[in-house]
Parts: C-alpha cells; sequence; structure tokens
C-alpha cells in the first residue's frame, strides 16, 4: 500500500474516532454540534500548520509557486485530506449542506488529490488551505452562538464582522493576488492553474452569498434601530402630555 494512502486513510480514521468520541462524551449536544467541533478543531490546526509553512518553512508561496512538495507539506495535505473525505461523507450522509458547500469539498478533495500525485505546488495547496480555513473559527462560532441563544448578542455582531472582513481581504484581494502570480509562473502546470481559477470563481460565489447575508442583516438592524428611535419618540411626546 502507498504510503501517501497509509496516511490518509490513518488520518480519515483519525478523524472519525475524534467524531465518535465526542458523540459518546457529548450526545446530548447533537451529531451537528459535535461535527462542527471537530470541524473547529481541524480548522484551528490547519491554519497553525499551513501559517508555519508559509511564514517559517517555505517556500514563499506568492514567489515561487510550482516548487516540489516538502515532508511537512505533504503532511497538512494528508491530515486536511482525511478531514474533508470525513466531513464530505457526514454531509452527503445528514443532507445539512447545499451544493456550494460539497462543490468546495469535492474541489478540495480533488485538488489536494492531485497536489499529492503531481508531487508539487504543495506550497500553493496549503497557501489556499491557510486562505480558506482562517474563517473556518468564526463560522463555527458564529453557529454555535446561534444554536445556543447567544447570536443575538454584540458577540455575535462582532463575530460576524469580523468574518466578512476576513473573508473579503482573505479570500478575495489575497487569492486574487495568489492566482495571478500562480498564473503568470512558468513552473506550475496548466491543471494546476485551471485549479486555482475554478477555486477562486468559488470564492466569489460564496462572497454573493455573504454580500446577500450581510445586507438582509444591515437591513433589519436598521429598521430595529428606526423602531427604537420611533418608540423614544413616541414616548417623549406621551411625557410631555402628562
Amino acid at each position: 500500500m502507498s504510503p501517501l494512502l497509509l496516511g490518509v486513510g490513518v488520518c480519515l480514521a483519525g478523524w472519525i474516532a475524534l467524531y465518535a468520541l465526542l458523540c459518546y462524551t457529548n450526545g446530548s449536544c447533537g451529531y451537528e454540534w459535535n461535527c462542527r467541533l471537530v470541524t473547529l478543531l481541524h480548522g484551528i490546526l490547519a491554519v497553525c500548520v499551513t501559517a508555519y509553512i508559509g511564514y517559517i518553512d517555505g517556500p514563499w508561496p506568492f514567489t515561487y509557486p510550482g516548487t516540489k512538495n516538502s515532508p511537512l507539506q505533504i503532511t497538512a495535505m494528508v491530515i486536511s485530506l482525511g478531514y474533508f473525505i470525513f466531513d464530505m461523507a457526514w454531509c452527503v450522509y445528514f443532507r445539512t449542506e447545499g451544493l456550494v458547500m460539497l462543490a468546495h469539498h469535492t474541489m478540495s478533495i480533488l485538488g489536494i488529490l492531485l497536489t499529492l500525485w503531481l508531487g508539487e505546488s504543495g506550497i500553493e495547496g496549503c497557501a489556499v488551505l491557510f486562505g480558506s480555513e482562517i474563517t473556518n473559527p468564526l463560522l463555527q462560532t458564529r453557529w454555535f452562538l446561534k444554536h445556543s441563544g447567544r447570536y443575538d448578542s454584540f458577540l455575535g455582531d462582532l463575530v460576524d464582522v469580523l468574518f466578512v472582513m476576513l473573508f473579503v481581504f482573505m479570500r478575495i484581494f489575497v487569492g486574487g493576488t495568489m492566482l495571478y502570480c500562480e498564473l503568470i509562473s512558468p513552473r506550475p502546470k496548466f491543471i494546476i492553474k485551471c485549479g486555482g481559477v475554478a477555486m477562486y470563481a468559488l470564492s466569489w460565489v460564496f462572497m454573493a452569498d455573504i454580500a446577500r447575508f450581510a445586507y438582509r442583516k444591515s437591513q433589519v438592524k436598521y429598521q430595529r434601530w428606526m423602531n427604537r428611535h420611533r418608540m423614544a419618540d413616541v414616548n417623549g411626546q406621551d411625557v410631555k402630555r402628562d
């Protein structure tokens, strides 16, 4: 058996075991709650490892795309591949996600598989993992706040604002710069460049959904503010009449 295939199998088994343990010890919270705890852990782990790869271990992804995979890059991708297979299977089984998120998982799995098979462009793969997972903790925090009745608060608003700002900066601006460097470099293979274009296009699909969400939430906040203002004016007039 290929060492890479064995590694992916071990990581997949590890994520499944972690989920099973959470369900056993934290069963009262439900299956999705525990799955999102696994997702949160993967997000934090992936961001920490890929940040170390990009900023310390190197090479710099904007300058040296298409280089040979390093052992640490392979490890990071194998761990994430095991997670994405687990989460994809969970989402399909429980039918909790729409086509866009399933497409994201599918592209992530195929992209990592392609990078591991080619043995190169691992630094771009890790950069994409970093950019896509850095907003994950905020997304999961939002879900936990919503399902624990604490979302309609200053903390909920803060999480939403930070998520939108970080998503726009990392996935659109930094991601666009990364894609430009990928496309103009002669080193990465054509199929890798096509994958980069596809992932960036998917980011814009997510961006459209986020823009609609931000617009709706701002409208709701504005209406609440206007209603409070009107009530204050009415109460002030009633006091004057008395």
